[in-house]
């Protein structure tokens, strides 16, 4: 075959833009070269701006009137609404962490309760060994009264004894004295 190129449009298109490309900055670079337009641009912004700013404070007066939402009140109220979803989620997280230490004191009350009724149980406990020991005390008390009711019977038993002995002895020597009358009367 032969060594031309077949007809390529997309490459058409490419080589045609890039010259309009190039004529297009070349009257752009003209254009702002020249101080009569940059004179006269300067000026057209100037007084754009000025139009501008008055057709903005026309549109805020009418507005106001109308009752209708200018661009800052929407702005406002836009900056307002991200004020309170912030605060929303900061008081969000407060009730979190409210609840958080109200569950955590909740246990410490929980704990407090089953350590008052251990000490309840405990008191009841000691209140019954209490009564028990009462109890005790009373019949140590009457236990002790009888010992020392048995002591004074020994002891008037002791003097008894004593006595009888003494009798005894007296009794003896009656007898002795007795026999030695009788056995000196018989003497005689």
């Amino acid at each position: 075959m032969s060594g031309k190129k077949p007809y390529d449009p997309v490459e058409s298109f490419h080589e045609l833009s890039l010259l309009w490309e190039k004529q297009i900055n070349d009257f752009i670079n003209h254009w702002t070269a020249n101080k009569d337009f940059i004179k006269m641009s300067n000026a057209g912004t100037e007084i754009n701006s000025r139009y501008l700013e008055a057709f903005k404070k026309n549109q805020e007066t009418l507005a106001s009137v109308l009752n209708l939402p200018t661009k800052n009140d929407i702005a406002n109220i836009a900056s307002l609404t991200v004020q309170a979803e912030e605060k929303i989620e900061a008081l969000e997280e407060q009730i979190l962490d409210l609840q958080d230490s109200m569950k955590s004191q909740t246990r410490e009350i929980e704990s407090i309760v089953d350590i008052s009724k251990e000490i309840i149980k405990l008191t009841k406990q000691l209140k019954t060994e209490l009564v028990k020991t009462k109890k005790e005390q009373i019949k140590t008390k009457e236990l002790k009264a009888e010992l020392q009711e048995m002591k004074l019977e020994l002891k008037k038993l002791t003097n008894f004894k004593e006595e009888f002995e003494s009798l005894k002895g007296l009794l003896e020597k009656d007898k002795e004295v007795e026999r030695e009358l009788a056995d000196s009367g018989t003497s005689k």
